[in-house]
């Protein structure tokens, strides 16, 4: 009998990163009728049907809007991703970006492309025609860096080497993340604060309800007229006719993202990227290696870390015997599992409770094998949204 785990990719992960399943363990394949678990990257899984197999699914990069992250938090399937694992090479682009703005660097490689004739006309003619492409260096500039995680941090750190003076904003910056900010990065106390003062502005915030459109018309007046407004965040987030708009007017020098909207397409002063952020064999690497980590650590052992719609709950195994148990967030689970578990005459020898919003999680390691009508009787609970048996190998 076969008791590998069956892992489904939906697009091709590094093998750097599938090589930390053993296939003693594992089944890995583009094509799995009862997959334990999914490993995607960029694949819209919203209109698939997902398995009822599936006990977690991964996702080889940071933003998980391909993922129906709701539908699988009602089925008890945490949802994985590698924040931060993609941040340098994200960070290189936008310092890219920034340079190829500031020094009209594609509207002189169009230039270049265009030019004919002999050497004396070549030369007569760049020499004439460079002037228009003139343009600014990064040092004493302000940059505005909305979004201060992983990606924000790294970019102000290296605005900062640059010479630039970095004004950040992030109002839901975690205690970690403010720790690791250079402490040359001034606080702007508002979104507009840091717009008003920036030249340029960078993005590195999610697309949530309360981040869509979150640079609009409105906000784009508060702008230094002849901003560089970049956009490695996510399309949503910059409202395009509002682009347009300020374009047009010549309120922004430049737009630059890595989202190539219809609307943007073919502007001169939009710069557009076929979504390259992650786009370097380093990050695919990276990102890789941390999702299957989390989800093998997952499937093995039930420890949960860096799923969005689950608490982050690790626990060093102390007995052979585990189960995890996803649930509701609601008042007395707890007590009603340790209580099935009591009457089964099970000595629970550690156990870790932890909640997220609506969502909780629960691992229990006993000291005796588990029986199979106590699972049972655990997944009957009123919440219980998924039970897992969790012993060592061998067990």
């Amino acid at each position: 009998m076969d008791n590998r785990y069956r892992i489904l990719t939906l697009n091709q992960i590094s093998s750097v990163g599938l090589k930390r399943l053993q296939a003693a363990r594992y089944e890995i394949a583009g094509h799995v009728e009862t997959p334990d678990a999914i490993l995607v990257r960029s694949h819209d899984m919203h209109a698939m049907a997902i398995p009822a197999s599936v006990k977690a699914v991964g996702r080889a990069g940071a933003g998980v809007n391909n993922i129906p992250v709701a539908q699988l938090s009602q089925r008890g399937v945490p949802v994985f991703n590698a924040p931060g694992a993609n941040a340098n090479a994200v960070k290189e682009l936008v310092i890219a970006a920034m340079l190829i703005a500031a020094r009209n660097l594609v509207p002189a490689l169009n230039f270049v492309a265009g030019l004919k004739g002999d050497e004396r006309m070549l030369n007569e003619v760049v020499e004439d025609g460079k002037k228009q492409f003139s343009g600014i260096e990064l040092p004493r500039h302000t940059i505005g860096v909305i979004g201060l995680g992983k990606i924000g941090s790294l970019v102000a750190d290296a605005a900062i080497k640059l010479g630039m003076n970095v004004l950040g904003y992030d109002p839901e910056i975690t205690v970690d993340a403010a720790w690791s900010l250079p402490s040359k990065v001034r606080k702007a106390h508002s979104l507009e604060e840091a717009l008003k003062a920036s030249e340029f502005v960078t993005l590195h915030v999610p697309l949530l309800a309360v981040t869509r459109n979150m640079i609009n018309a409105e906000r784009i007046k508060l702008m230094k007229h002849g901003a560089i407004l970049l956009n490695f965040a996510r399309e949503g987030v910059v409202d395009d006719d509002a682009v347009l708009a300020a374009l047009a007017a010549k309120r922004l020098r430049y737009y630059v993202c890595d989202f190539p909207a219809r609307k943007v397409l073919h502007h001169p002063h939009v710069i557009t990227l076929p979504h390259l952020g992650a786009s370097t064999r380093e990050a695919e690497e990276n990102c890789a290696v941390m999702v299957v980590e989390q989800v093998r650590d997952f499937l093995e052992h039930g420890n949960i870390l860096n799923a969005v719609n689950f608490p982050d709950v690790v626990m060093q195994r102390e007995s052979p015997y585990r189960v995890g148990i996803a649930n509701a967030n609601v008042p007395n689970m707890v007590g009603q599992v340790t209580t099935a578990m009591a009457m089964a005459g099970l000595n629970i020898h550690n156990m870790m409770n932890k909640s997220k919003s609506d969502m909780a999680y629960t691992l229990v390691d006993v000291d005796s094998p588990v029986p199979p009508e106590v699972i049972e009787k655990i997944a009957a609970i009123g919440g219980v949204l998924s039970v897992r048996y969790l012993p060592v190998q061998g067990q």
